[in-house]
């Protein structure tokens, strides 16, 4: 399955997104939670969108949330936990069952202890079970805490539970200095969504940004490794168009959907090829 996200897009309305992405023919969509939570304050309704969402033969596959589960303040966690709850709720009206955990909170430091962010995580996951939204475990390449592979999957095994997710990022694997192979590794089941994008070798490890994400398969990412390691022994993964190049910024958002649709369709034919 492929879906769409067009991050830090020009002023584009939530209701204009949905009816260029399924006119693109893209089978889903991953939303920004501060995106859902500027359009419920503007008054708008969230059941009526999930409705339109549906009516366009789209679901909502995932939703980026920023809650801190992971920071070390137990106060400031407290606060996450309650937070990422409230954000649940408000994903459960639109049939969403997924959200992003990334390293938000502690990213300029590297952590005390993993077996600690286990135990956080395992917190959130609790309250992801209750609520059927499903936090995904995300590594954050640019991050000083769970930037590699080997972290997430130490994590996992600490937290102890069966329901736990990985969410990992073409660009983010290579930023953090993550080994591609490691995704053959991880369990079929613990892996449902995976962003796709590209790089250039000429920008290495420490220089390379998130402005410099590029269309799969327009770069040297080992994409086509990549693809066969998620296809194997796995039914479906949703593939996540992310990026954040400012030169697409420029263009007009149905030709950045469609080309990003048509690009990873294509990197996908030719993992399946070879």
């Amino acid at each position: 399955m492929l879906q769409q996200q067009y991050h830090q897009r020009p002023k584009i309305d939530l209701d204009e997104e949905i009816r260029l992405v399924a006119g693109a023919g893209y089978d889903g969509l991953e939303l920004w939670i501060p995106v859902l939570n500027s359009y419920k304050e503007s008054g708008r309704s969230l059941k009526d969108l999930s409705k339109k969402i549906k009516d366009y033969g789209l679901k909502v596959e995932d939703a980026i949330g920023f809650a801190q589960w992971i920071h070390p303040d137990d106060t400031k966690r407290h606060e996450a936990l309650e937070q990422a709850k409230r954000e649940m709720e408000m994903l459960s009206i639109l049939d969403c069952q997924r959200i992003a955990a990334p390293p938000a909170g502690l990213t300029d430091k590297e952590v005390d202890s993993y077996d600690a962010v286990g135990e956080r995580f395992a917190k959130l996951l609790e309250i992801g079970i209750q609520q059927n939204v499903i936090p995904q475990l995300e590594l954050w390449g640019f991050s000083k805490t769970l930037y590699k592979t080997s972290q997430l999957l130490y994590v996992a095994a600490q937290c102890g539970m069966p329901e736990t997710r990985l969410l990992t990022d073409v660009y983010h694997l290579y930023k953090g200095g993550s080994n591609f192979d490691s995704l053959k590794l991880i369990a079929s089941s613990a892996i449902e969504v995976f962003h796709m994008n590209d790089y250039l070798l000429a920008f290495d490890r420490k220089t390379i940004t998130d402005a410099d994400r590029i269309y799969p398969g327009s770069g040297d990412a080992p994409l086509t490794s990549i693809l066969k390691d998620l296809a194997k022994d796995r039914e479906k993964v949703v593939l996540s168009l992310e990026l954040f190049n400012p030169e697409y910024y420029k263009m007009e958002p149905k030709l950045v959907i469609e080309k990003g649709l048509a690009q990873m369709k294509n990197a996908v034919a030719k993992a399946m090829d070879t």
